[in-house]
C-alpha cells in the first residue's frame, strides 16, 4: 500500500497522471455500466416508455445529489493539499470532518428525493405514460442514497491521497453484481423498472462497504478511525470555503440539465428515449474528461499544497491536452456510429431517428466540452472554485435556459434543444481560457 500513497509531488509527471487516471478510467467505464445495464435491459424487456422513465431521471437524480459531490471535492482539494504538504494530523481532520457531513447528508438527501420526486416529475412535464414508473425509479433510487453518497465520500478520500486502484476494483465488482440483479429481477421476477432500481442501490451500497473495508484497514495516513468521527468547526469551514461553490455549480447546472429535459419531455415518450440512450453513449464521451479530471484536481492540490508550482504547471499542459484529444476521437466515433448504438437501447425506428440527430449535432464538439471541464478541474485543485462556478453558472445555466426559453416556443423544433449544448460549451471554453492564460491561479491554497 505504500506506492499507492506516493505523493504526485514526486516521479515523471506524465507517468503519474496516466497511471493515476487511468483506473479512474476504467472506474467510469464500469459506472456507466451500471447505467447503460439497465437502460439495455430496460429498453429490450420493459419497452420504450420503461426505457424513457428511467433514461429522464438522471438529470433529476444529480440536481439533488450534485450539491454533495461538489462539497466532497472540495473535501478532496483540502486532503490533497495536507497530504502534499505531508501533514498528517491536519489531514486526519479533514478525513474524519468529511465522512460525518457525508453522514448527515445522505439522510437530508434520502428524505428530499422520496418525498418530493413525484412533484418534481410533475414539474418537468413527465408525460403521463411514464409518470408512475418514474416515479417508483426515483424513490426506490433516493432510499438507497446512503450508498452512494457514502461511496462518493470514500472514493474522494482515496483518489486525494492517489489510490485510484482501490475504486477500480470495487466498481469491477459492484458492476457484476448489478448486471446480475438487472437480469435476476427484471426477467425472472418481473419486477419492472423497481428492479432496475434495487439492482443499482444493491450495488452501490457493496461498493461503500468494499472502499469503507479499506479506509478501515490500511495502516496509511489516510486510515479511518469509526471512533474519530465527527465535525471539526475549522476544517468544515475551510472544507465548505472550497467545496460550496463545486456544490451550487453542479446544482444549478444540473437544474439548467433539469430544464432541458422538461423541454425534450415535451416532444413525447419517443424523444425522451431517443434523447435517453443518447445520454448513456455521451457518458462514455465524459470518461477521458472525468479521468483526467480527478487526475488533474489531485495533481494540482498536491503539487501546489508542497509549493511544486512549475511541476503544477507541467502536469495541466499535458492532462488538458490529453483529455481534449480523447474526448474528440470518441466523438468522431459516436458520429460514425450512432444509428447502431442507439439501436442497441431501442430498436424503434423513431428513437434511433431522434437519439441520432442529437448524436451528430453534439459529439463533435466533445473537444470543447474536455476543455472546460479539465480548466475547471485544474482551477478546483488550485481553490479557485468561484471561478468556476461563474463561469459554469453563466453559460451553463443561464444562456442555456435563456436559449430555450426564447427558441423552442418561436420554432417549436427540438433541434434547438440539441444545439444549446455545444453553443454553452464554446462560450465557457472561451472564457476559461482567457482566465488561463491572464491570471494567477496557482497560489490559490496559500
Amino acid at each position: 500500500m505504500a506506492r499507492t500513497a506516493e505523493p504526485m509531488t514526486q516521479g515523471i509527471i506524465w507517468k503519474r497522471l496516466t497511471l493515476f487516471a487511468l483506473p479512474i478510467f476504467f472506474g467510469n467505464l464500469f459506472q456507466q455500466l451500471y447505467n447503460v445495464v439497465d437502460s439495455l435491459i430496460v429498453g429490450n424487456f420493459l419497452g420504450s416508455n420503461a426505457l424513457a422513465a428511467v433514461s429522464s431521471s438522471g438529470n433529476l437524480t444529480f440536481m439533488l445529489i450534485g450539491f454533495l459531490i461538489g462539497i466532497s471535492s472540495g473535501a478532496g482539494v483540502v486532503m490533497s493539499k495536507y497530504f502534499g504538504a505531508g501533514d498528517r494530523k491536519t489531514m486526519q481532520t479533514a478525513i474524519h470532518t468529511t465522512v460525518a457531513f457525508g453522514l448527515a447528508a445522505s439522510i437530508v438527501i434520502m428524505a428530499a428525493g422520496v418525498c418530493f420526486s413525484p412533484r418534481l416529475l410533475i414539474w418537468m412535464n413527465t408525460p403521463e405514460s411514464v409518470m408512475g414508473e418514474s416515479v417508483t425509479y426515483l424513490r426506490i433510487y433516493f432510499a438507497g442514497a446512503f450508498g452512494f453518497v457514502m461511496y462518493n465520500v470514500f472514493v474522494g478520500i482515496l483518489q486525494a491521497v492517489g489510490d485510484s486502484r482501490h475504486p477500480l476494483y470495487y466498481l469491477m465488482i459492484s458492476t457484476l453484481v448489478n448486471i446480475m440483479l438487472d437480469i435476476i429481477l427484471i426477467r425472472r421476477f418481473h419486477m419492472g423498472v423497481a428492479g432496475a432500481a434495487a439492482a443499482t442501490v444493491i450495488s452501490q451500497f457493496l461498493s461503500a462497504g468494499l472502499c469503507l473495508q479499506q479506509l478501515l484497514r490500511t495502516k496509511e495516513s489516510y486510515k479511518l478511525s469509526l471512533s474519530k468521527i465527527g465535525f471539526h468547526a475549522d476544517m468544515l469551514r475551510e472544507i465548505i470555503r472550497i467545496g460550496l461553490p463545486s456544490g451550487i455549480q453542479n446544482s444549478i447546472i444540473s437544474f439548467a440539465n433539469v430544464v432541458v429535459q422538461s423541454q425534450i419531455n415535451t416532444f413525447g415518450a419517443m424523444a425522451m428515449a431517443g434523447c435517453g440512450a443518447f445520454s448513456k453513449i455521451e457518458g462514455f464521451g465524459f470518461l477521458p474528461i472525468t479521468s483526467f479530471m480527478l487526475a488533474l484536481t489531485t495533481f494540482v492540490g498536491q503539487n501546489l499544497g508542497g509549493k511544486e508550482y512549475e511541476r503544477a504547471k507541467r502536469g495541466v499542459r499535458f492532462g488538458v491536452v490529453t483529455a481534449v484529444i480523447l474526448a474528440e476521437t470518441i466523438g468522431i466515433l459516436v458520429f460514425i456510429l450512432a444509428p447502431q448504438l442507439i439501436a442497441a437501447f431501442d430498436s424503434t425506428p423513431e428513437v434511433v431517428r431522434l437519439g441520432t440527430e442529437k448524436a451528430r449535432t453534439s459529439c463533435l464538439f466533445f473537444f470543447l466540452l474536455a476543455y472546460s471541464h479539465s480548466i475547471a478541474a485544474v482551477l478546483r485543485g488550485a481553490g479557485k472554485t468561484m471561478v468556476s462556478m461563474i463561469v459554469m453558472m453563466s453559460f451553463w445555466c443561464v444562456v442555456r435556459v435563456a436559449f430555450l426559453v426564447i427558441t423552442v416556443p418561436l420554432t417549436h423544433s427540438i433541434q434547438m434543444i440539441y444545439w444549446v449544448y455545444p453553443l454553452t460549451w464554446a462560450l465557457s471554453s472561451a472564457a476559461f481560457f482567457f482566465y488561463y492564460r491572464r491570471a494567477d491561479w496557482i497560489h490559490g491554497l496559500d
